[in-house]
């Protein structure tokens, strides 16, 4: 924990916040503008730069090993959590049948599976220059917009879609984090995600599901011609957020910056909790005026749970495939 970089885990906790956070607005955001224009920007970011950051720590994808790494980090825990959020879903919302189908990724699983994918074209990418992969990669993100057959199965959509982010935090180095967090970078940071804020709130019309990348341009509310241009500012939008956004990341170690190592934890579990609230009598119950301020207190205290030892080692077995636990007592 000591030889951890802070910043780094720090900037985990406050992007798994916000995925936490924007999970729990999300309820609300057809009745309240307000709440509509923070969910909007939240997602210009959160996933793009946790994306980036992700990217940043496959340098070593060439490693012997690597994929069987990666897989096994990844796939494995993807299939254990796609069957218990398929019975849970069962059970939640009455479903008349349990559906598997891992093919089709629940809700937030889309990432692993994606994030597998990104390290495995990490192989074909890097073969070429920078500045050239990282344009085929937006040219290859803008163009499955046109294919109705990609879309969220298998996570394909997201997965070219997001796959520039993840590939400019494979070309990231330490410095270049650290150079954004100086006071300069942090004042026109603040400005600009401000500016995002005004500018969403004033444009209402604006379809936010733009910013999932899981949707081919006929389903998005703009005509098919016009997706190509639109993506390519929606890319340039998030990468402005996502980069503002990790300019004002501290760089000190704070109390919540163990809680960032355990991000996975977080936004794999969080969701038992987010789908058991939108199917509950408690989603109707507070106030407008109530919302940010519980949303936001809620979010932390669920993070602390799930970052939690107990929590941890619980589910440690579903998700890094060990136990400390049974360990712990194998030893005893």
């Amino acid at each position: 924990m000591k030889n951890r970089t802070a910043y780094y885990d720090n900037a985990k906790f406050f992007l798994v916040f916000f995925v936490v956070f924007g999970h729990f607005i999300q309820s609300y955001i057809d009745g309240d503008h307000f709440i509509h224009t923070l969910y909007t920007t939240i997602y210009t970011f959160h996933m793009p730069a946790f994306i980036l950051i992700s990217g940043f720590f496959a340098k070593g994808f060439q490693e012997k090993g690597y994929i069987k790494k990666v897989a096994k980090k990844l796939i494995i825990p993807y299939l254990i959590f796609q069957a218990i959020y398929s019975f849970y879903y069962f059970f939640i919302i009455n479903q008349k049948e349990v559906v598997l189908d891992p093919l089709n990724p629940q809700w937030s699983l889309w990432f692993l599976i994606s994030l597998f994918c990104w390290n495995m074209m990490l192989f074909l990418f890097t073969k070429w220059k920078a500045g050239i992969a990282l344009f085929l990669a937006v040219g290859l993100g803008i163009a499955v917009g046109y294919f109705n057959e990609i879309n969220n199965y298998l996570s394909l959509s997201r997965t070219f879609v997001f796959f520039p982010f993840f590939l400019l935090g494979y070309y990231f180095k330490k410095d270049y984090f650290m150079r954004f967090s100086n006071n300069k970078y942090r004042y026109l940071s603040l400005i600009a995600l401000g500016t995002i804020f005004i500018g969403f709130y004033l444009s209402p019309g604006f379809d936010y599901k733009w910013l999932f990348g899981s949707k081919p341009y006929d389903a998005l509310s703009y005509s098919h011609l016009n997706g190509g241009t639109i993506r390519l500012g929606v890319y340039s939008l998030t990468l402005l957020a996502t980069l503002s956004i990790l300019a004002l990341v501290p760089r000190k170690r704070y109390f919540f910056t163990k809680w960032g190592t355990s991000s996975i934890y977080v936004y794999l579990l969080h969701g038992f909790f987010i789908k058991y609230f939108r199917n509950s009598e408690l989603e109707g119950i507070l106030n407008h005026s109530e919302q940010i301020f519980i949303f936001t207190f809620l979010s932390i205290l669920l993070i602390a749970l799930l970052s939690s030892k107990i929590v941890r080692k619980i589910s440690q077995p579903f998700i890094e495939l060990k136990s400390s636990l049974f360990k712990k007592y194998s030893t005893d």
